[in-house]
């Protein structure tokens, strides 16, 4: 083997924090995943203000309508959602198991994916040193007592930290960069030093993880689900956090949205189609684990209210963050809100924040896991938990 395929194909083993240690599988059994939505999508038309003129002023191209083929799908008297979501999320929202927070997320003003990113992976203070060793769900494994994975192709920030958290990458689990052999060579050039554990456990995590899949990846071959997009990813996702894991983190490319955008059709009623499609397939590959499941969807800002130029839209600020699962309190749209005008926007572009995202991750985490004041400040710390009463 050469050198360069040997680190080509290290580089997407399932390797966890060298300085990290494993833990066993949590006591609690609730099980969480975070999906992560980078590039900062338009919440403003996930959930339509359908009550504000304001909107259809500032949006003349890509609103969504009230009535008609395409309108929005009404969850009540002032809001609604995308109808690319008609046969995914909105029965999930009816039956009560999903429900939405707007006007949430950080008070990182530099409208930067990448700061905006790391400011709520690290779940830190805003305002105080940054440490890049301590991602807030690494922070939940380590009160939980472990039981975390992210379906990444690198650790993300979010799972960096005290815990050994592997990844892997699902989305083309039937092609592994190294076979057997191979597996067996790069091993043992780590056999006695600092990486040794971490390889180690690695190559048993992918070991575990295509056993899991195997007889999925042979039924793909006959058609027995779609070889393409989020939804094959979230299925596996769930056969694995059934029985194995306890924490999962996922991200969703594709968000960010400065042309072309679309409006009840387009772009980004695509990208909408495709995500609800893998969040419904997850709810139902779950099975009766779903009751105990929660489902946090999240990304690190909004966009402009006002469409620009391009008949898209820029960085923002407020985002609307997604929560589903079996056993919440949904059919809601909850947290503190405010009428969408033209008075009411931050900065008189975006969605202001109103729903400080550790608050209320910190309300949900207290009421899933039964966590203490001690244990919650310890995962975001100096935050007084928000309470929305999801659960």
């Amino acid at each position: 083997m050469h050198r360069r395929d040997i680190l080509k194909a290290l580089g997407a083993l399932p390797l966890a924090a060298p300085a990290g240690r494993l833990l066993a599988a949590p006591a609690a059994k609730t099980r969480l995943l975070f999906v992560f939505l980078r590039g900062g999508y338009d919440a403003a038309n996930l959930l339509v203000p359908l009550s504000s003129s304001f909107y259809y002023e500032a949006r003349p191209n890509i609103a969504i309508p009230r009535a008609g083929a395409n309108a929005a799908l009404a969850l009540d008297a002032d809001w609604g959602l995308h109808p690319a979501l008609r046969d995914s999320i909105y029965p999930l929202f009816n039956s009560g198991n999903a429900a939405f927070v707007p006007f949430a997320g950080t008070t990182d003003l530099s409208r930067s994916h990448f700061e905006t990113q790391d400011s709520i992976e690290l779940g830190q203070d805003s305002g105080g040193r940054r440490d890049y060793r301590s991602g807030f769900l690494n922070r939940l494994a380590e009160t939980l007592n472990g039981g975390g994975i992210a379906f990444t192709e690198q650790l993300p920030l979010i799972f960096q930290g005290e815990v050994q958290v592997p990844n892997m990458a699902l989305r083309e689990i039937g092609k592994p960069g190294l076979d057997a052999r191979q597996s067996r060579i790069v091993a043992a050039m780590y056999r006695g030093g600092a990486l040794e554990r971490p390889v180690s456990d690695g190559f048993a995590v992918r070991a575990d993880v295509l056993r899991e899949l195997g007889g999925e990846m042979a039924a793909a071959d006959r058609n027995a689900i779609s070889a393409k997009g989020f939804e094959l990813e979230a299925r596996r996702i769930a056969r694995l956090m059934r029985d194995k894991y306890h924490i999962g983190f996922v991200d969703v490319g594709g968000w960010d949205t400065h042309v072309g955008e679309g409006g009840a059709t387009g772009y980004l009623a695509g990208r909408f189609e495709e995500l609800g499609r893998g969040l419904a397939a997850f709810a139902q590959e779950m099975g009766d684990d779903w009751r105990d499941t929660l489902v946090v969807v999240v990304s690190e800002f909004g966009r402009t209210f006002r469409e620009n130029g391009n008949r898209g839209t820029d960085h923002g600020h407020g985002s609307v963050f997604w929560v589903l699962g079996g056993g919440i309190r949904g059919k809601r749209i909850a947290g503190e809100q405010v009428r969408v005008e033209r008075a009411s926007l931050f900065e008189q572009r975006d969605f202001p924040v109103l729903n400080e995202y550790r608050a209320v991750l910190g309300g949900l985490f207290a009421r899933a896991y039964g966590l203490s004041a001690a244990q919650l400040d310890h995962v975001f710390a100096g935050v007084k938990p928000r309470d929305l009463g999801l659960i």
